[in-house]
């Protein structure tokens, strides 16, 4: 059985569906179709949702449904916005089915037999924003990953002995050199591993929501255990185990290369073949966040633009692998530019002149240098997109493209189509039948990515054989029968006006952003007044210093993306270094000569190995971005608030 399995992350539903889940459900849905393309049998993808943990529960609290109704709604969006894009999910794993709880078992038992996981005593600080227990911090500490505050948490828990597989582990990412993919998230975790893994903890008991672990009440499993076997799940009665792939998002890159092959190293199964970690999709330069409220939808730019418009801007603009930047500007600039002018204009110029020229009716020829280049263009998609360089691929397609259109204004078919002379009529044949063979080829290298407006191609055409069934086995030059009859031309990528679109895009976007608002039990209401907190005496809050601080230097954190490491002038000798978490609210451009707040007189931490010499101060709505406190007058660094 020459199988394919993949699958994209089982998404939590504490979010709505928006582009960056989109992203990378539509690429695991290409690499579905292309492996079709190369001849595996069958090709399957799961994708679902992750419903367990403490978040879900709060979430669902707010919303006034019980955790198990919110999920069924929010699984619903997903499973209907996928189907929606058209895109070819086999399975929808739920972690609340109860097939998925058996098979969670199963794992924790034979982890469990071989003496992997034990019983112990946790009383630690945790982020519920992140899922992470938060090792060396004290009560009150931010998370350093997303730089807000960890709460205390003493229980028992199951722990898994994760310190007993560091050198496994190294061992095997030598042994498997592509198993993490791109190269850069590859180091980070080799990086990470090399300091040495401690053990985790795999269950909770101040929680309820989540999967009970059998004779151990009140223990459930906690969330990575239970979410990453979701995997496993899903094709558990087809036999598809082990996945060739899992694509990720570059954030959760440790929990699948460290975790998830421990855990079933430790249980004595089939480790997948490869975890590929993508960069973020950031909105005009700017991470998509809920705090943010930047966040963009698909749907919106599906029902304006089509589904194809988004998933040729994602795959072409953005260097897989890296972080990619989405604005609605360049969403149609690239859709005008690359669609609208270039395989639209050669496909409906091609078939137009062989309807006026030859009665519709493929004629006989071929120029050999634009056979010879589509060849070229064959391996070298099937050689990138093999390697996830989708914009290489995408680019090698568009060259082919600009040499059928440069070829064919050197022929000028306009002009001996007048001419009645023998070898201009067979030049004619031959420039036709190269246009639309080369444009038979391209349609069907890219319908792996645009397989709605292919299909409109390819049956202009006249193809009878479906696109779908095309491989790259036998995809070669000289594939279009002549005398075959093509169908109706017609338009398959309309231009677009930019300005009418975008603000087409922007209403639908708040209309459904709306919608999901509603879904996630939000309030379209004003949020309420904040309850002030316990009064404390004056003295106490005589004891912080707080004083107004100069910018003088910001960088991001490496390894975080929330937090920016800061040269703070307060008016003393020398500036003082201060980390904080406000990378996802500020550039460090936006923040250099700015006046803040600081306090001055906190003890030192550490974050990211930085130690950080006081504390800036932000106001922060609910779900809302952190804005920092400044001054609209001049005022020295140093000086003292009152």
């Amino acid at each position: 059985m020459n199988k394919y399995y993949l699958t994209t992350p089982i998404y939590y539903v504490n979010a709505a569906p928006h582009i960056g889940h989109a992203y990378t459900t539509i690429v695991a849905d290409l690499v579905k179709r292309f492996k079709r393309m190369q001849g595996h049998e069958p090709v399957v993808l799961t994708t679902g949702s992750d419903e367990h943990g403490v978040n879900v529960e709060r979430a669902a609290e707010r919303a006034g449904r019980t955790p198990k109704a919110f999920c069924d709604d929010v699984a619903r969006e997903f499973d209907r916005q996928w189907q929606s894009l058209g895109l070819g999910i086999d399975h929808f794993q739920r972690t609340t089915d109860p097939k998925h709880a058996r098979v969670v078992q199963d794992l924790f038992d034979r982890c469990r037999k071989n003496g992997y996981i034990y019983k112990g005593s946790y009383s630690g600080q945790y982020c519920i924003f992140d899922n992470l227990y938060v090792n060396d911090a004290r009560p009150g500490d931010p998370c350093p990953d997303c730089g807000r505050p960890t709460e205390t948490i003493t229980e028992e828990n199951f722990f898994f002995k994760l310190s007993a597989f560091t050198n496994r582990l190294l061992e095997f990412y030598e042994s498997q050199p592509n198993f993490i993919q791109p190269e850069t998230r590859r180091n980070e975790v080799l990086s990470f591993v090399r300091q040495g893994l401690t053990d985790l903890s795999i269950t909770r008991t101040n929680l309820k929501w989540g999967i009970p672990v059998a004779g151990e009440s009140p223990h459930v499993f906690y969330v990575w255990f239970d979410a990453l076997t979701a995997y496993k799940t899903a094709v558990e009665e087809e036999g598809l185990w082990p996945a060739d792939l899992h694509l990720i998002g570059k954030e959760i890159v440790r929990f699948h290369a460290i975790y998830w092959p421990a855990f079933l190293m430790a249980a004595d199964l089939p480790l997948p073949k490869r975890v590929f970690a993508h960069g973020w999709l950031l909105f005009e330069e700017s991470k998509m966040s809920k705090s943010r409220g930047n966040i963009v939808r698909a749907e919106p730019i599906k029902e304006v633009m089509g589904t194809d418009a988004l998933r040729y801007f994602l795959l072409r603009e953005v260097v897989f692998g890296q972080d990619g930047s989405f604005s609605y500007d360049a969403l149609v600039g690239r859709y005008n530019s690359d669609l609208a002018n270039g395989l639209g204009n050669l496909a409906s110029r091609t078939l137009t002149m062989i309807h006026q020229y030859r009665s519709g009716a493929v004629p006989h020829g071929g120029d050999p240098e634009i056979a010879a280049l589509s060849k070229e263009t064959m391996d070298a998609v099937q050689d990138s997109f093999e390697r996830f360089e989708f914009s290489k691929g995408l680019e090698a397609v568009w060259s082919l493209i600009s040499a059928v259109d440069k070829f064919i204004v050197k022929q000028a078919p306009w002009k001996l189509f007048r001419q009645t002379d023998e070898a201009s009529q067979q030049a004619l044949n031959e420039t036709l039948y190269t246009a639309a063979e080369a444009l038979r080829i391209c349609a069907a290298l890219l319908w792996p990515v645009l397989p709605d407006s292919t299909q409109k191609i390819w049956a202009q055409l006249g193809m009878q054989e479906p696109i779908e069934g095309v491989r790259y086995s036998t995809l070669k030059w000289g594939g279009l029968v002549s005398g075959q009859k093509i169908g109706e031309v017609a338009p398959v990528y309309p231009r677009l006006d930019a300005a009418q679109s975008i603000t087409a895009m922007r209403a639908l976007e708040e209309k459904v952003t709306a919608e999901q608002n509603v879904l996630m039990g939000k309030s379209p209401s004003p949020a309420p007044a904040v309850e002030a907190g316990p009064k404390i005496p004056v003295d106490d809050f005589l004891k912080v210093d707080l004083r107004v601080g100069l910018v003088l230097t910001a960088e991001r954190v490496k390894g975080s993306d929330k937090l920016m490491h800061m040269k703070v002038d307060l008016g003393e000798p020398e500036p003082r270094t201060i980390v904080a978490g406000i990378a996802e609210a500020y550039t460090p451009e936006q923040l250099l000569n700015r006046k803040v707040v600081i306090v001055a007189n906190l003890q030192p931490r550490k974050l990211k190995g930085i130690e950080s010499n006081g504390m800036i101060v932000a106001a922060s709505a609910e779900g809302g971005k952190p804005v920092l406190a400044g001054f609209h007058e001049d005022i020295p660094p140093g000086a003292r608030l009152k």
